[in-house]
């Protein structure tokens, strides 16, 4: 992954018509209606405090739940209809996946099933364990459990490129 300039993002700030934003299709975050409206009230009590994180094509990568609850009343007529956004622009999909999941688990608790499906998604793109694990916050155990492999066959991605190493010492660490 190429070095990014960490204010960029800011300089993209801009409120935006919510209706030009869509969902992605792989966030795996999921929240109550009690914390919906828990999130409505924070942006009422507290202000418009995070914009939502966008792909240059108006994708969200993060702040799904904020631009939910800006559609509805009374943020949609206190907002008119915009929201905040910042343009992130990854090289490729798994940067939006990673923007999305390391988002998402500062804050939230995410469900198994789409979480073995990202990291089915990441594996097959050729990311390695250990780029998924930094990635997303996830020790190689994690990623091992929710990758569905064989024992076998995860030990052989783990090894892959590496010379000399004890099968033991890699059991161990799983």
């Amino acid at each position: 992954m190429a070095d990014i300039n960490i204010f960029s993002p800011l300089t993209s700030l801009q409120w935006v018509e919510r209706a030009t934003l869509k969902p992605n299709d792989y966030n795996p975050n999921k929240v109550s209606r009690e914390n919906l409206k828990l999130l409505t009230q924070s942006i009422l009590t507290n202000g418009w405090t995070l914009p939502i994180v966008v792909r240059p094509d108006y994708t969200i990568i993060d702040g799904f739940h904020r631009w939910t609850v800006s559609g509805e009343e009374p943020l949609l007529s206190k907002l008119g209809g915009k929201v905040p956004v910042v343009i992130v622009a990854h090289d490729d999909k798994t940067g939006d996946i990673y923007g999305t999941v390391t988002h998402n688990r500062a804050r939230g608790t995410h469900l198994l099933e789409p979480m073995k499906a990202i990291v089915k998604e990441l594996m097959g793109e050729g990311k390695s364990v250990n780029e998924i694990g930094k990635q997303l916050g996830m020790k190689p155990e994690e990623v091992f459990r929710l990758s569905e492999f064989s024992k076998e066959d995860f030990l052989r991605m783990m090894a892959k490129g590496v010379k000399d190493y004890s099968k033991a010492e890699m059991l161990t660490k799983l």
